[in-house]
């Protein structure tokens, strides 16, 4: 029969349509037990060996030895071949029982008579039995040695017991890695409705149990859905929602002992608080997350919010050390982190870079520099991969442009970036895009563009930009 036919019956047995009827199983002779291998065989738990062993000096076909453990021939088969092993306590006795393995032979365990109880407590912290007094002799320690190899057998089949298996992690990895690309260039409450999803899910199975080095996995994964779910929180204008959920990243991260994840989560602090009144606490942030990060991308990343936040609070001369150590980072070609691999949003690609550089030295006034950036930013974008290209990095851009045109007095120019921005649906205006369109509104308001229609056509449209408003039913799956 074939190792992998579980039947009790070969192939053309099972074929054949008269009744099957099991021939009588031959017993095993007690000359047989007396055999040293047996003995070992059986003592070091190697029943696979002691199968085969027994088999040859009993005279024993394999169907009949199965029949007599109480396992499948296929699985009896597997066992002898060392490719399967039998370490269930249940298992385990009702093998040596079924083949009328002498009293003598077995564990304490398996004894009827057995020495020491060996019962283990489902949850982990049980403690060890104790040693009876008087335990000296040579016999009563081989009796605790094999209770103890028991007890290690029991606990180790209980701590490897897991509530997720690793195709769902990959799975799981996947729909992530999914979401994370999706970001910038879908729709957000489709990406945030897909988002809850997911961290549910990840906690669900933190709640459950699996070994250690799952657990540190699946806390790194649900730490980066809420870290992404921060993101969202501060695209849709809820600065407080997205500290809550920064907090939540940074214990997970803190739990998995995952620096990757502490250097974005601390990193995402900074863009929050670049973006808010605490604009001095960005750069506190960069600095730490700089101290946390591998390098590559990453590290770009922090250098380029730096750079950024700097130039919101008119220092140029850290602004300007950021982008160089910008720079810096990316000669250096870094490997991607654990959370750069999931790509999309967690990636810091060069168009983006430029952008960040762009939208650096317009807060600066250097609009000429600001134009020469964004342009180079929104070019990469639109001859770049379709689902690589950010819409809201593009009309943040855009805005950028149209910022040094209205100040070196090119109307028509700013308009050419103003419109397409202004033509985003709705579901793609983000907070922060509302704050740049006004900001832009109030430059064209100014006197000296009051006889020029084109002026003032762009500054109404402007003033009535709506950004995504989160009070409607935007975010209902």
């Amino acid at each position: 029969m074939s190792q992998y036919n579980l039947d009790e019956r070969c192939a053309a047995c099972a074929r054949t349509k008269g009744t099957w009827e099991p021939q009588p199983v031959r017993s095993i002779p007690d000359t047989v037990w007396t055999d040293r291998d047996i003995q070992t065989a059986i003592a070091a738990w190697d029943f696979g060996r002691a199968s085969r062993l027994i088999r040859e000096r009993a005279g024993l076909r394999q169907e009949d030895m199965a029949s007599m453990a109480g396992l499948s021939q296929g699985f009896l088969s597997m066992l002898e071949a060392g490719s399967r092993r039998l370490t269930n306590l249940d298992k385990v006795a009702r093998f040596l029982d079924g083949i009328g393995t002498p009293d003598a032979l077995l564990a304490p365990p398996f004894r009827e008579q057995g020495t020491y109880d060996v019962s283990v407590p489902a949850q982990i912290g049980w403690s060890p039995v104790d040693v009876p007094p008087g335990v000296t002799e040579a016999t009563d320690l081989n009796q605790l040695a094999a209770q103890a190899a028991v007890q290690s057998l029991n606990f180790a089949s209980d701590i490897a017991q897991s509530n997720v298996s690793e195709v769902e992690l990959e799975g799981i990895e996947a729909v992530l890695a999914g979401i994370a690309g999706d970001y910038v260039h879908a729709p957000l409450h489709r990406i945030f409705t897909d988002l809850v999803s997911t961290r549910d899910h990840l906690f669900g199975l933190l709640s459950g149990r699996q070994p250690l080095g799952q657990t540190r996995k699946l806390l790194l994964l649900a730490g980066t859905s809420s870290l992404l779910l921060a993101h969202a929180s501060q695209n849709l204008g809820d600065e407080d929602a997205a500290v809550a959920q920064l907090q939540t990243a940074w214990t997970l991260a803190e739990q998995s002992d995952h620096n990757d994840l502490r250097a974005w989560v601390k990193g995402t602090a900074a863009l929050i608080a670049e973006w808010s009144s605490r604009r001095q606490a960005a750069i506190d942030y960069t600095r730490q997350a700089a101290l946390l990060s591998p390098g590559g991308e990453t590290r770009i990343r922090i250098a380029a919010i730096e750079a950024r936040a700097a130039a919101r609070i008119g220092d140029r001369r850290t602004a300007m050390d950021a982008i160089e150590e910008l720079k810096r980072a990316r000669d250096r070609h870094g490997t991607p982190d654990a959370l750069t691999r999931f790509g999309g949003l967690l990636t810091f690609p060069e168009a983006k870079q430029h952008y960040y550089i762009g939208g650096t030295f317009a807060l600066l006034g250097e609009h000429r520099l600001a134009e020469q950036h964004a342009a180079t930013a929104i070019e990469l974008y639109e001859s770049g991969p379709p689902e690589q290209r950010s819409y809201g990095d593009e009309a943040l851009a855009r805005l950028d442009i149209a910022t040094a045109r209205i100040t070196a007095g090119e109307i028509e120019g700013a308009g050419e970036h103003l419109r397409p921005v202004l033509d985003l649906p709705a579901d793609q205006r983000i907070r922060q895009l509302g704050d740049a369109v006004q900001s832009v509104a109030r430059l064209l308001e100014q006197p000296r563009f009051a006889r020029s229609p084109v002026a003032r056509e762009l500054a109404e449209a402007a003033r009535g930009y709506q950004a995504i408003d989160t009070r409607t039913k935007v975010l209902a799956p």
